[in-house]
C-alpha cells in the first residue's frame, strides 16, 4: 500500500507522480547501497573527517543520512566552530530576548512546511525551530531574521534533530560559506542573481540573449532559490544532495543547480514570446519531474556544464556586486 506520507514527514498530495517517484528509488536504492558501502569506509567509525580531493568527490556523489550531520558539521568548520564554544547556543537560549524579533519569528513558525507531520503540531519541531531560529539572529544581530532561513532551519531539524549542531550550522552558513546573504540590504544574494545571469550568458549565450530581449529579471527568477537554499523549492532528497556540496564547498554549488534549472529547459524558454510566458516557464521548471531524481540531476549539474573556475566566478561577482 502506497504511503501519503514520505519518509521525512511530508504529506503527499493528490497529484503526487507516485509513478516517477517509484521509478526513481527502484533506481536510486542500490546507488543509496554502493554509496552507503564506500562511505562506511571510509568513515569507519571516526567521529569526524577531513576535507580532501575524495572527501569532495564523495559529497558531490551523495552523503547516506546516518553520516550527513557529522560530515556537513566537519566539512564546513561548524563542528571547530562548536567545539571553540561548547556554552554559545545554551547561553543564547537562556538570554534577554528582543521580543519584535521574536514575534517575527513566531509568525514563520506557522508557515514552516505544514504539510509536514512534524512542523504540524505544537509538540512536534516547532519549538526547537524556534529556538535555533532565535538563537541566529541574536548572536547575528546585525544581520537579525531573514525570511527563508526557517525552511533551512527546519530541512536541518528534521534530519539532524540535534538544536546545537544546527545553530552551528547555520551560523557557518551566514557568516563564512554564504556571507551577506543575509543582510537586511539583500545586496549579496541580489548580486549572485545578476551573477547566475552573467554564467547564462557565459554557458548559454542563445538563452541569455532571450530572457534579456523580454527584460526579464535574474532577480525575478531565482531570489527563493538563492535564499532558501532550494527548501520549499526542489523535492526533499534533491535538496539534501544540494547541501551534501554547499557544505563543502560553498556557493558555488548554488550556481550550478540554478545554471541546470535554466539550461535543461531552454527549449521551453526559446519558445517563448512575452515576459509572462517566460515567467510561467520559471514557475514550472523547479516542478520538472526530472528533478526528482536527485542523483542524475547533480550528475548533470557537473557533467553538462564544464567547469566554474572560482577566478573567473569572482571576477564575475565582483563586476556583479558593483553594479548600481
Amino acid at each position: 500500500m502506497r504511503s501519503n506520507v514520505d519518509g521525512y514527514g511530508f504529506e503527499r498530495g493528490e497529484d503526487f507522480d507516485y509513478k516517477t517517484y517509484e521509478e526513481f528509488m527502484a533506481k536510486y536504492i542500490s546507488i543509496l547501497a554502493r554509496r552507503a558501502s564506500k562511505w562506511e569506509v571510509l568513515v569507519q567509525n571516526k567521529t569526524s573527517i577531513v576535507k580532501s580531493r575524495k572527501v569532495k568527490r564523495f559529497c558531490r556523489k551523495g552523503i547516506p543520512n546516518g553520516h550527513r550531520a557529522m560530515v556537513w558539521m566537519c566539512v564546513s568548520g561548524a563542528d571547530e566552530k562548536m567545539k571553540r564554544n561548547p556554552d554559545t547556543y545554551k547561553k543564547l537560549l537562556l538570554s534577554q530576548k528582543d521580543q519584535s524579533l521574536m514575534d517575527t519569528i513566531d509568525l514563520d513558525l506557522h508557515r514552516t512546511f505544514p504539510e509536514n507531520i512534524y512542523f504540524s503540531t505544537s509538540d512536534g519541531l516547532r519549538k526547537p525551530l524556534r529556538n535555533v531560529l532565535g538563537a541566529v539572529a541574536h548572536k547575528n544581530h546585525d544581520q537579525g531574521y531573514c525570511q527563508g532561513l526557517n525552511f533551512i532551519v527546519g530541512l536541518l531539524l528534521l534530519l539532524i534533530k540535534d538544536e546545537e549542531k544546527v545553530f552551528w550550522l547555520m551560523d557557518t552558513l551566514i557568516n563564512d560559506l554564504l556571507p551577506d546573504y543575509y543582510n537586511p540590504d539583500m545586496k549579496a544574494v541580489k548580486a549572485d542573481q545578476e551573477l547566475l545571469g552573467e554564467i547564462i550568458r557565459w554557458k548559454d549565450p542563445e538563452v541569455y540573449a532571450h530572457i534579456e530581449k523580454h527584460s526579464v529579471s535574474w532577480c525575478l527568477i531565482g531570489i527563493k532559490w538563492f535564499i532558501c537554499l532550494f527548501a520549499d523549492v526542489l523535492p526533499v532528497e534533491t535538496v539534501y544532495r544540494i547541501w551534501d556540496c554547499l557544505f563543502y564547498e560553498g556557493a558555488k554549488i548554488l550556481y550550478r543547480v540554478s545554471a541546470m534549472l535554466v539550461i535543461q529547459n531552454r527549449d521551453k524558454l526559446l519558445a517563448c514570446k512575452s515576459f509572462t510566458e517566460i515567467t510561467d516557464v520559471f514557475k514550472e521548471i523547479v516542478n520538472n519531474p526530472t528533478i526528482v531524481d536527485c542523483h542524475t540531476f547533480l550528475q548533470k549539474c557537473f557533467n553538462e556544464l564544464g567547469s566554474f573556475p572560482i577566478a573567473r566566478l569572482k571576477k564575475l561577482q565582483e563586476e556583479c556586486r558593483e553594479r548600481p
